[in-house]
Order: C-alpha cells, then structure tokens, then sequence
C-alpha cells in the first residue's frame, strides 16, 4: 500500500508498505519530517520533474559495516600512491551540487533544487555531511549523506576520475569506524557498492542498529 502523507509530521509504519519498498507520497522536505524518516530507516526519492516526493523504505536493506569494507589489491596500490587528498565537510555544497548535474539527464533525477536545499539545511544543523577527493586543489569525487547517531546514510556519490568515488567511501568507512560508527545505509544494491563489500540485512535486524546509542 502506498499512503498519502499529510501536513503532520508522521508515517505509517513501513511495514504496509509496497514490496519493492515504496511506502508513501507527499509530505515535505523539512528538517523535522527527514530526520524522522531517517530514524525509521525510510529516504525520500523526490522525482523533481514529475513533482512527487516519493518515500522509501526497503525490508531488506542494503547496507556496509564500516570494518566489512572491501580494500581491493589495485584500491590498496592507488592509496598507497598518495596521488589524492581526502577531507571531511570541507565542500559539501560543491559535493551534493556536482551529483545533481551529473545525474540531471538522468530518467528519475532527484537532486533538483529542493531536495539540494533540504540537504544543506540538514547539513548547516549537522545532521549531513561529504567526504571530498581532491586532486592538487580540483575536487575530483565525493559522497554525501545523513548522519544520526552512529549510523550513516548515504544519499549519492560522484567520479570525476576513476576510483574516486571509491577513495570516498573507503575513507568514509574508516574514518567513521574509528569514531564509533556502526553502519551505512547504501539504501539500494549496486554491482559497485557490492564490490565494496555491501550486504542484505532484514528490516528488524537494521533498526537494532539504528536504536543503538
């Protein structure tokens, strides 16, 4: 069943909703209503074009425990090479900007305006955040996504040369293994975010981690 949201900031439970995971239209892109959805393992999918806030939340979730990242022989060679820098937090509005134009062609494009807007909201009160790659001084790849507790929430990552969107999510896994994190949400299976080490955990199982302080 798909639900029609309202002005009140709740959702049914994500339970009833569609199998493929979609469980509710409408709604808002407040800071109140995300963090909410977050906190119940569901995301929002704003097909801009069409004018439709989707909301998702998979039973079986897609996700990869930070000490599960998968290092491969060349990824070890290319860190080990020195060639790139890393950071955190350092340019998250040129992160989330450059995924939006990379996808804007894209059948189903999502970051348009408002949910670019509504990540740079949450992101000023904290609660998002990038890792950048960065080439000399040339922002060559980078991921963003929610953070909520020890839990982090990937929204969407971007290349401009190859294997960085990987050096990104490699650093992320470490970085936030080191401070205490346990889990990122991939949201939906790709062939490379499995390469990356990424598995299916149930519904029940996910939200013992997202309850966990």
């Amino acid at each position: 069943m798909v639900f029609q949201l309202t002005d009140e900031i709740a959702f049914p439970d994500p339970r009833y909703g569609e199998s493929d995971g979609l469980l509710a239209v409408g709604g808002d892109l407040s800071i109140d209503r995300l963090i909410l959805a977050y906190s119940n393992g569901i995301f929002p999918w704003y097909a801009f074009k069409e004018g439709t806030i989707q909301w998702w939340c998979p039973m079986k979730r897609f996700v990869i425990f930070p000490e599960e990242v998968h290092i491969s022989h060349s990824m070890r060679t290319l860190i080990n090479k020195g060639e790139y820098d890393l950071s955190v937090n350092q340019a998250f509005h040129d992160v989330i900007r450059t995924c939006g134009e990379l996808r804007m062609d894209m059948e189903g494009a999502w970051l348009g305006k408002e949910m670019t807007e509504a990540y740079t909201r949450m992101h000023e009160q904290k609660f998002a955040a990038s890792i950048e790659v960065w080439k000399e001084e040339r922002l060559v790849g980078g991921l963003y996504g929610v953070t909520l507790g020890r839990c982090f929430f990937g929204e969407s990552m971007f290349s401009l040369v190859p294997s960085a969107s990987k050096l990104a999510l490699i650093y992320l896994a470490q970085i936030f293994h080191e401070t205490g994190g346990i889990l990122i949400d991939c949201q939906f299976e790709t062939p490379h975010l499995k390469s990356m080490g990424g598995r299916y955990i149930s519904y029940e199982e996910y939200m013992d981690y997202l309850r966990k302080d």
